[in-house]
């Protein structure tokens, strides 16, 4: 039955369905109201784990580091700076191939400071090591973190699942929240093949020479590359016990005969699937929702893209100093077809900025104009810029 739910709440309801043991919370917004609603779980009697209040976001990702390769299924969440301040021991997490969960509610990343939504903060560790799932919706939200449990056990993998800040988190939705019966009958109890002992010492994250460290990468790489095979189970599985999928590693909708396309990330997603029913657009097009960007998944991409010859890229991040983030890596899996197509790059929605339904129409538009196919903020509005940098 759905529930007008926000986001946020849900998510803590999903986590919660989990049966976490360990919970590291440290507040940080747009995140707070996720450990805020999980710590009332656990105060309700609803929730039995070990919720322990750190005093940085360091810590948070340090503690649920000690709790998983304890053997206990741990969980935290972050945003941010907050997730900049995890950054150490993201990386430790992900080297030392710990299953782990960790909701991202993205955020702009200062400075100039700012509180409202983009994907800057998680995009700036896309190369912790860390498995990376990209919501479109509260409802891929909360099927997305019961997944992402049994993905980062089964590939010994942590999982960072991303939502848009505020756009998500603290937006209503009528949301299914699965049974506890459903997620038991998903979800097995945590099992980690190395967890440690103290009646079978052993030792994990050792010093490695140079003699072995480009394996140790080469091992790491070849993990999360193989783990798209597990994004794919586990969607599908959850598909036969809930009557929903995500699309496993991306999603696709419009006209088979459409010639365009645009990609993009998250929520915006949501937005161009209503430009699409709001407006007559001049010409077919088709909409592409990356739901899986760590591992980044060029086959699929390829089989989508292969008979298109646009495709429009809009993402909610920047690479400052070389532009497109997500539109770089498109162009470099699409270059191994025999003929690409043309790739467009924009971002839009910087630090929080609305996304207007007009937006799909305006960025068809500028297929007729002239382009060097370089990368550009689409929303900018050159009147607030200094004359030197117009």
């Amino acid at each position: 039955m759905l529930q007008a739910l926000e986001g946020s709440q849900a998510v803590a309801q999903a986590v919660a369905l989990c049966r976490p043991q360990v919970i590291a919370a440290y507040p940080i917004t747009p995140q707070t109201h996720i450990v805020e609603n999980i710590s009332k779980l656990v105060a309700d009697g609803k929730l039995k784990c070990e919720f322990i209040s750190v005093e940085s976001e360091f810590s948070a990702a340090s503690v649920v580091l000690g709790a998983a390769i304890a053997g206990s299924r741990a969980y935290t969440a972050t945003a941010s700076q907050g997730i900049l301040l995890m950054a150490e021991v993201l990386y430790n997490i992900a080297g030392l191939r710990v299953p782990l969960v960790m909701t991202c509610a993205n955020r702009a990343i200062s400075s100039p400071l700012s509180i409202w939504n983009d994907q800057q903060d998680s995009m700036a560790v896309r190369d912790a090591g860390w498995i990376q799932l990209y919501c479109a919706d509260n409802q891929e939200a909360v099927d997305t973190t019961i997944q992402a449990y049994r993905i980062a056990e089964r590939t010994e993998l942590p999982v960072m699942v991303c939502m848009d800040g505020f756009t998500l988190t603290h937006t209503l939705e009528g949301i299914d929240i699965p049974t506890q019966e459903q997620v038991d009958s998903f979800l097995p109890k945590y099992k980690f093949s190395r967890t440690l002992d103290p009646q079978n010492p052993i030792s994990i994250g050792t010093l490695v020479s140079p003699d072995f460290y480009s394996e140790a990468r080469h091992s790491h790489h070849s993990a999360i590359l193989n783990a798209e095979a597990e994004i794919i189970a586990a969607d599908q599985d959850w598909e036969k016990i809930s009557g929903r999928n995500s699309g496993g590693l991306l999603t696709v909708v419009g006209p088979a005969e459409a010639k365009v396309a645009v990609l993009t990330i998250g929520s915006v997603y949501g937005t161009l699937r209503a430009a699409m029913d709001e407006f007559d657009l001049e010409q077919p097009v088709k909409l592409i929702h990356l739901r899986s960007f760590r591992p980044f998944p060029i086959d699929a991409l390829k089989v989508v893209c292969k008979d298109l010859d646009h495709v429009i890229i809009l993402e909610r991040a920047i690479g400052l100093g070389s532009g497109s983030i997500i539109g770089l890596e498109v162009l470099a899996a699409l270059t191994e077809l025999d003929k690409p197509p043309k790739v467009h790059k924009f971002a839009a929605g910087l630090g929080g900025r609305d996304i207007p339904l007009e937006i799909l129409p305006r960025l068809l538009a500028t297929l007729n104009e002239p382009s060097d196919g370089r990368f550009r903020i689409f929303d900018v509005e050159l009147d607030k810029l200094p004359k030197e940098d117009r």
